[in-house]
């Protein structure tokens, strides 16, 4: 088989990381654990033995069978290696830092700090668990300083120290606390150390049907001394997750889509900037407050950002959009690769994304003095919902996940992998440069000079998002750009693209087919999305032209009307011979997973969305609920404006994708017997918001 031949090392990397994904038996844990529950190493070899031959043939089957899939193309060069952990630990990872002897911490969800010995597996190929400590209230981050741990419960800052050296942490020092209202959407992340040995945390806004402030400093990030000294930083924020610093040590933080955010972002920040979203104004005018803006001036609908950012100061543009659905849909960690050590990328952050449990890459130059840049996809194919990442000394990049009640790609509820760089370069757009006629393409590699100087191979379209209250937007906007010339220079390594019809203020999608290197290899990621906020000094680019466009507003709901009744049918005399009404309830779920009606019974459906995101419910013909979940997923830009409903026969029935604490209506009459799935086919939803739709 030639798949063996050319991909045997790597299968056989990857079959050590499927024995130790096996997380929740007991042959994955460590050898203490084993001996405790009385299973012997005898017997653990022949659980090994007897399991080795499926996974082998399942690899074999992947490799064979699926070339074209991404994650195995990506894996050629980046390898997903998992972390076995013990069955007794539910590691639903919250933060990650290593120790001064390179032993690795980690902050759960659930409260625990754990610490794992030999997380590399050099020494023994199990890693040995040690409880540090426990009690704590759900915490999203962990930072090591001087031998003690930091980490932000939900209501202040906290030292923690193992002061007699025992292994358990035995001092709780709250470094810094803020109040809370019990709000459940009031998550706190950090510290984030600076180099001056501060920190810096972030405070989510409460929810109420729309983000806000609750208590003091909700939707700020806020700088703390050591001896507990807090100076307000920066607001604007919604969901600031993930922050961290780039190779220079410049602060950029990453936001989700939601009220106020049409879409994930990365921003650079500075002392005294406003981030976008208006709640945190509210505390605007306590005397330590670095801003002056005020909340009231803040209308429902403002347009376009870029627009009304205009003359504000202070008020931050996104650096970089993560385009919803097609990049992520909920950007959880950012890290800067400082090393040569993990490819041609050193310079360069990577952000990771809980819901599609994938890793992007983004490119950042200054222009203007302010920063913008590109994003790429980088790895996908992790097992559960990427929150926090760590280097680790051998230059590897760990990766902790967690996807309980947030829902994930990532099939498993919580997990600890690496990611190991296997020495091959990739042939990847590098970089990705604004110029004053359009933009230069680095690429890893000499292209093929051919392919590429043929501006067929190329195409750009420039789109953007609404800023209002509204949770998230669909793309607005959207413009094709020219491709004028495509110019490569003499070591094949540079395309100069001249092109038409950019603008400021836009995200601007590039794809580039039929491209390879000089030597055959295929580019892995061709797609790119660069974000300008400014044009280079001498630009030919028409600053204003399309920027007040911004009216533009879609329905959301598919092509085919006749799938989504949203009056009763005037042949109704008699009104509806039943009337179901679904809910959400936490964890991404709908609060009923089985109705049931008769053949040919006219429904009347009430869709609640009293979640805090956005849902809708499609029916599906039988079978057929997994498929319309997928094509849903693929949709990319086009997904919002059409409600994430894919144009297939296998769509029945839907409502359109609604708001945050709205309900529709919709009308249908029950077909034959059988069991037809209903789903959320928001990307990343349907694979646990479904249910059963009985008609018998």
């Amino acid at each position: 088989m030639v798949a063996f031949d050319s991909n045997f090392v790597g299968i056989f990397s990857r079959f050590e990381g499927e024995i130790c994904s096996l997380k929740r038996r007991r042959y994955c844990c460590n050898t203490d654990l084993i001996q405790k529950e009385h299973l012997s190493k005898k017997r653990f070899c022949k659980h090994l033995n007897g399991i080795f031959y499926s996974i082998l043939v399942s690899l074999f089957t992947q490799v064979s069978f699926a070339q074209n899939d991404i994650a195995d193309r990506e894996n050629k060069f980046y390898q997903i290696i998992s972390v076995p952990i013990p069955d007794s630990v539910k590691l639903e990872v919250g933060g990650l830092a290593f120790t001064d002897d390179d032993k690795l911490g980690v902050a759960t969800r659930r409260g625990e700090i754990w610490v794992i010995e030999d997380p590399y597996q050099q020494k023994n190929r199990l890693p040995k668990y040690s409880l540090f400590a426990s009690g704590l209230h759900e915490p999203l981050w962990l930072a090591q300083k001087n031998g003690a741990f930091y980490t932000t419960q939900r209501s202040e800052l906290t030292k923690i120290s193992d002061t007699n050296a025992d292994g358990l942490a035995d001092n709780f020092h709250t470094v810094y606390s803020w109040p809370i209202s019990g709000n459940y959407h009031e998550y706190s992340y950090g510290p984030l150390i600076l180099p001056n040995g501060n920190m810096l945390v972030t405070l989510n806004l409460s929810w109420v049907g729309r983000g806000e402030s609750l208590t003091k400093w909700r939707g700020w990030m806020l700088q703390i001394t050591e001896d507990g000294k807090m100076t307000p930083f920066a607001t604007g924020m919604r969901s600031p997750a993930a922050f961290g610093l780039n190779k220079v040590g410049d602060i950029f933080f990453a936001e989700n889509q939601g009220d106020w955010i049409g879409s994930g972002r990365i921003t650079h920040l500075d002392q005294g900037d406003f981030a976008g979203h208006p709640a945190g104004l509210r505390w605007s005018g306590e005397p330590n407050s670095p801003i002056a803006l005020k909340r009231s001036s803040f209308p429902d609908s403002a347009g376009l950002m870029f627009d009304y950012a205009k003359g504000k100061p202070n008020f931050k543009l996104p650096s970089i959009w993560f385009p919803h659905t097609v990049m992520g849909i909920s950007t959880s960690a950012i890290i800067s690769v400082n090393s040569d050590k993990f490819g041609p990328f050193e310079g360069q952050l990577l952000v990771g994304d809980q819901g599609h449990s994938k890793i992007m890459r983004a490119f950042l130059e200054k222009v203007n003095g302010q920063y913008q840049g590109a994003c790429f996809p980088f790895r996908e194919g992790f097992s559960s919902g990427i929150l926090r990442m760590a280097w680790g000394s051998d230059n590897s990049l760990f990766v902790g996940m967690t996807s309980r009640g947030w829902a994930s790609t990532g099939k498993d509820l919580y997990g600890l992998q690496r990611l190991k760089w296997d020495g091959k370069i990739p042939m990847e757009i590098k970089e990705m440069r604004i110029t004053k006629d359009g933009f230069d393409l680095e690429f890893t590699k000499p292209v093929d000079q051919k392919m590429a100087a043929s501006v067929s191979n190329y195409a750009m379209t420039g789109f953007t998002y609404s800023y209002h209250k509204k949770y998230g937007s669909p793309v607005i906007n959207s413009r094709k750009c020219t491709i004028k010339k495509a110019t490569v220079s003499s070591d094949g390594k540079t395309v100069k693209l001249d092109i038409n019809g950019l603008r400021e203020g836009y995200i601007h999608e590039l794809k580039v087919d039929n491209l390879k290197s000089a030597d055959g290899e295929e580019i892995l990621h061709p797609k790119a999305y660069y974000t300008i906020n400014s044009f280079p000094e001498g630009s030919v680019h028409d600053h204003h032209a399309m920027n007040h466009d911004n009216k533009v507003e879609v329905s959301g709901c598919g092509e085919d009307s006749q799938k989504s009744v949203r009056e009763q049918p005037s042949d109704w005399k008699k009104g509806p011979d039943i009337i179901i009404t679904m809910a959400t309830k936490p964890g991404l779920k709908f609060d009923k997973e089985l109705i049931e009606v008769r053949p040919g019974a006219k429904v009347k459906l009430i869709f609640n969305n009293n979640d805090d995101m956005l849902h809708n419910l499609v029916i599906t013909t039988p079978g057929k609920g997994a498929e319309v979940g997928k094509l849903a997923m693929d949709m990319g830009l086009d997904g919002t404006n059409a409600g994430y409903i894919p144009a297939t026969n296998s769509v029945l029935f839907h409502t359109c994708l609604i708001q945050p604490e709205t309900s529709q209506t919709i009308y249908f009459t029950a077909p034959k017997a059988g069991d037809y799935p209903y789903l959320c086919s928001f990307p990343g939803h349907s694979f646990v918001m479904k249910g059963i739709m009985r008609v018998k």
